[in-house]
C-alpha cells in the first residue's frame, strides 16, 4: 500500500489495479486537477482499474472538471464512500446528470469495507472476462 499526495488529493494504490482517493477538505476540482488526477492513475495503476472514492472530505466540481472527471476508458468501476445523504445524494446526480460516452459503472455505499469488496469483485469479474 503506497500513499501519494497530489497539492489537492491524498491517493492510496492499495493493488496494482485499484486505488483509494480522497480529495482534500475545501477543495473546488477543476479541469486541471482531473488531468493531474487522470495522469496519475494512468501512470501508476494497471489497466482496467478501480477506484475507492472516499468522500470522507467536503469539495466540489467546477463545470469542466464536472464534465471531464473519469473519462478514462481504463476505469473499470468506481466505489464511492458516502458518510451522509447529501453526499450520496450530490454522487448520483454527478453520475446520472451529466451525458457520457460510457456509463459510469459507479455504486454508493456507506462502508468502506462493503465498497472495497464491491471493487475487488468488480475488478475479479473484468480480469475473467477477459477485458
Amino acid at each position: 500500500m503506497d500513499l501519494y499526495e497530489l497539492s489537492f488529493a491524498k491517493i492510496i494504490i492499495l493493488r496494482d489495479d485499484i486505488a483509494e482517493v480522497i480529495i482534500n477538505d475545501g477543495v473546488e476540482m477543476d479541469a486541471i486537477m482531473v488531468e493531474q488526477y487522470h495522469e496519475f492513475l494512468l501512470s501508476h495503476l494497471r489497466s482496467p482499474f478501480s477506484l475507492l472514492i472516499n468522500k470522507v472530505n467536503s469539495y466540489t466540481y467546477d463545470f469542466d472538471a464536472q464534465l471531464n472527471i473519469a473519462t478514462l476508458k481504463e476505469i473499470n468501476a468506481m466505489a464511492v464512500i458516502a458518510y451522509n445523504r447529501a453526499t450520496k445524494i450530490s454522487t448520483e446526480v454527478l453520475s446520472s446528470a451529466i451525458p457520457r460516452e460510457v456509463e459510469w459503472n459507479l455504486k454508493v455505499f456507506s462502508n468502506r469495507a462493503e465498497a472495497l469488496a464491491w471493487l475487488t469483485s468488480e475488478q475479479d469479474k473484468s480480469k475473467n472476462c477477459g477485458s
